[in-house]
């Protein structure tokens, strides 16, 4: 899924034609990776995936912590180790409890589990989680709005003269470095950036 659509794009920037559909497609697949890479994030899904945990090393106490920076919008199905179902909001709860991107699950403290390895003793790869890995399962408005704002912006970029995706050399010998992310984008996926991992 993109974070937009062509005609919002297209809306957004006074474009009343079709002729060039396939290049601001493109531009909106650029754009989103952009502000994927920014953000280190990915804000929306579509599908479940599944994500496998270390029994060890991604535990503390009760709680499983999501490595690599993964945060899901939806948890579908928890294996444990020992290859048991575990269920939400029975046996274990969502960090955080009430909201998204859920970084983790802790163990209730009235359920009969513990996090385990599996049956032939490893830790790796010892719990697994199918859910949708993403901030949330469709992106948060001002993402939408800073993704089509990045669109008109590269898509401006094609009418102008300067080699702007890379350092350019003038006559007295000084270079230019290529441009920045637009200071009103940078100041709108800003609150949604995390260190990179």
């Amino acid at each position: 899924m993109a974070y937009t659509t062509a005609a919002l794009c297209k809306v957004y920037m006074g474009i009343t034609t079709s002729t060039d559909d396939t290049l601001i497609g493109t531009l909106i697949v650029r754009a989103q990776a952009m502000v994927d890479k920014y953000t280190h994030r990915t804000f929306e899904a579509s599908t479940n995936t599944t994500n496998y945990f270390n029994s060890r090393l991604d535990v503390y106490g009760r709680t499983l912590y999501f490595s690599d920076g993964l945060e899901a919008a939806t948890i579908t199905t928890i294996t444990n180790g020992d290859a048991s179902v575990i269920v939400v909001n029975t046996d274990c709860t969502t960090l955080p409890a009430n909201g998204t991107p859920i970084y983790g699950l802790q163990m209730l403290a009235s359920s009969s589990y513990i996090w385990q390895m599996t049956n032939a003793g490893d830790n790796e790869r010892a719990i697994s989680v199918l859910a949708k890995w993403a901030y949330s399962l469709t992106a948060p408005d001002d993402i939408v709005a800073a993704t089509i704002r990045l669109v008109a912006f590269l898509y401006r970029q094609r009418e102008s003269n300067a080699d702007l995706d890379r350092a350019v050399s003038v006559g007295d010998g000084m270079v230019l470095l290529p441009g920045r992310l637009p200071a009103d984008i940078a100041a709108i996926l800003e609150p949604y950036r995390r260190n990179s991992r």
